[in-house]
Parts: C-alpha cells; structure tokens; sequence
C-alpha cells in the first residue's frame, strides 16, 4: 500500500503485501504456513495462540509466536482461523475479533466443519446441502454463528471433514491424528458401525486452504473432503488390514446413534482447480 497506511507490527515491521496470521496455529496452521512460505518466500508468517506454551516450537519453524491480544492494532492481507471450537466459551465471538485482524485485502478463511451440512442418514451431500435449522444441536449452532462474521466481514469458509494424518514424518510436531487412532487406542467403541465418515488428509486441507487464500474470493463457503465415503467399520479394517499398528480394533457397538452422510465436494474443485494428493484413506494406508 501507499506510504500512509502501511500496517506496523508490533514488533515495529512492516507489514508485507503476501504476510499471513495464522489464528490457532496446531497441526493444519503450520502445515498452511509451510506451503505459504514455499509459494512466498520471504514473507513473515505470524501464529496467535491463547498460551505460550508453543512458542519455541513455532519460532524453530520460522512463525512469529503472540499471544492473542498483542496484536490488536495490527491488520494482515490474509488471515487463517484454524483454532477448534473445544475449550471455547465464546467461539463466535473469538472469530468476529479474528476478522478485525484482517485489512480487506488478500483473503481470510475460517476452517469450519462440515458438520452444518443437514443430512444425517448416510445420504448424498454436496455444496449445495441446506444447513442444519439453528436450535437443533449447540455443536452446529456454535459453527454456523461463527461462520457468520466471517462471510458478513467478506471472508470464506472451508468445511472440512474429518482430519487424518500419518506419523510416519519427520516433523516432530506431527503425530497420527484422525478418528481411527481414537477408535484404536480404545478398542471398542460404542457408536454404531455402519455410519457413513468423510476424511481430508491435513495436506490436503491445508493446499485447498492455500487455494481458496490464493483466489482472493468473497463471502464463500467451500467444502474440503476426498469424495470416498466410509462406514467406520471399513476404515477400522482398513486400519487392521494395513499392518502398521501394533493394536487391533475389535469392535462397534452401538446401534440406534445418528448416521453420517456421503459427501461430494466436485463443485469446490471445479471452481478451485484443487485435487487432494491423498486421494483416499484405503489408498494412504
């Protein structure tokens, strides 16, 4: 920008025209801020936490840590809020504040779930799936009111589905995450076998992430999955089929618990020109 509203930091630079606050930077934070700086290096990549906790950790990776409040005066081309809404009494409203963080430039994207799409009998879902009526469930409420100030501000959503990672990597930071090791370490679980799961491998979250940032886009919801559906029993076999943990899962046993649903997100990678690198979870183990 022009010399009179260049934005300082609190660390007293200059904010530059491709520098990224990543609000909530865990596993997808910092995965989005490898990516960013490989298509822009030399720009700054700030993280704002609610602790300090990691700071170490960010700085040895090259994210500038602040805790959140420390950089109220300071805005950013493009803002990524990638903290869960656990652990939050006001999830909304700590959204709304992240979208005072952002210029108006670049982009900002809100990493949602795609838990507000309202199907829950193992149907087809798209983009296009109305949502879930607010007051029906707190847990889709909390999401979609967050999701609000975002696309009120101009910003977009990417509703992703459920988040896997391997931990055979180098980055000490990442471990296996995903529903399976939950399933895993206890063995049995007593939710019903047949409900319909959608995966995203984190990677993959993280380039449609970079995708939509990239496109400059306004006031959009996206929808981030693999398009290959599966019962929890089929990725549990998978998972005992695949030799690579030393557990075994034995069973599901509930039966009267809500079913999942088939997402299909070909209308965001049409419009994005975006295709996962983990086409699917059978293919990834």
């Amino acid at each position: 920008g022009s010399p009179q509203n260049e934005t300082h930091s609190s660390s007293g630079g200059r904010i530059g025209a491709n520098d990224l606050l990543i609000v909530g930077p865990g596993v997808l934070g910092r995965i989005v801020a490898e990516k960013w700086r490989e298509l822009h290096p030399g720009c700054q990549i700030y993280g704002q936490t609610l602790s300090t906790d990691h700071h170490d950790e960010l700085v040895k990776i090259g994210i500038n840590p602040s805790l959140k409040g420390k950089l109220t005066s300071t805005q950013f081309p493009y803002v990524i809020f990638c903290a869960p809404p656990y652990g939050n009494s006001d999830y909304p409203g700590e959204v709304r504040e992240a979208t005072l963080s952002w210029n108006g430039e670049g982009s900002f994207l809100f990493t949602s779930s795609s838990a507000p799409y309202d199907c829950s009998d193992n149907g087809y879902c798209n983009e296009d799936t109305p949502d879930v009526p607010l007051g029906r469930s707190p847990r889709t409420d909390n999401l979609i009111n967050a999701e609000k100030p975002v696309l009120d501000a101009g910003g977009c959503v990417v509703r992703l589905a459920g988040l896997y990672i391997s931990f055979v990597s180098v980055k000490t930071w990442l471990t296996d995450r995903g529903a399976h090791k939950y399933w895993l370490e206890k063995g049995t679980s007593d939710v019903r076998p047949d409900h319909i799961v959608n995966l995203i491998h984190y990677e993959d979250a993280a380039s449609l992430s970079i995708a939509i940032l990239k496109k400059k886009l306004r006031g959009r919801i996206f929808l981030g999955c693999d398009n290959h559906p599966l019962s929890r029993q089929e990725i549990m076999e998978l998972v005992n089929r695949s030799g690579k943990y030393d557990k075994k899962f034995t069973s599901f046993t509930g039966t009267s618990d809500p079913l999942g649903k088939k997402m299909n997100n070909s209308i965001t990678r049409a419009e994005l020109e975006w295709e996962p690198k983990y086409v699917s979870f059978a293919e990834f183990l």
